[in-house]
């Protein structure tokens, strides 16, 4: 079957094939490929007198534009999402963390013991034997994590996207 002009394929080699090119979002002169800037535009960049770009879908997933029930819109050209993130605090579901320990203490060690605000050595020992409903010592519930971003990549295998750029059938509206 031959291919249509602006047809993306997946291709496992090093090099374009012959009325191909790499989905690289190179600028091309509109007088140089007029049919393939009527079905491109400038939807992936360009100044639309003088150049259109292709495609560029390196280190990008293409995802289908338009919309649906449950999913956010598309438009072709639209880039959203990121490599690496950064989780605040209002993205991560509610939940408690709940220490497992008992009211009585044994000394320095929290083998049966509560952690608590109350203490001794060093002016700060967090087992205690208070009462249950005692406010947790800060240094049992003190801040974890930090705000470094987190890969947010799924897993991946090295391919090429092509475009037909010329050679093919001009496609039809249907």
């Amino acid at each position: 079957m031959d291919p249509y002009i602006g047809e993306i394929r997946i291709f496992a080699g090093s090099f374009p094939p012959k009325d191909w090119a790499f989905c690289d979002g190179q600028l091309i002169a509109v007088s140089s490929n007029p049919a393939l800037y009527s079905i491109l535009g400038t939807k992936y960049g360009g100044d639309g007198k003088t150049t259109f770009a292709l495609p560029n879908l390196r280190g990008t997933a293409p995802m289908n534009q338009g919309e649906g029930p449950g999913l956010t819109p598309r438009t072709a050209g639209q880039t959203d999402g990121a490599a690496k993130i950064t989780l605040l605090q209002n993205e991560i579901p509610a939940h408690t963390h709940v220490p497992n320990a008992c009211s009585t203490p044994t000394g320095d060690t929290p083998t049966g013991a509560k952690w608590s605000s109350t203490g001794g050595r060093g002016g700060i020992i967090p087992y205690s034997n208070t009462s249950d409903g005692t406010q947790l010592s800060p240094q049992a519930i003190g801040t974890t994590g930090g705000t470094q971003p987190h890969n947010n990549m799924q897993p991946y295998l090295g391919l090429s996207f092509i475009i037909c750029v010329e050679g093919g059938v001009y496609p039809a509206k249907g």
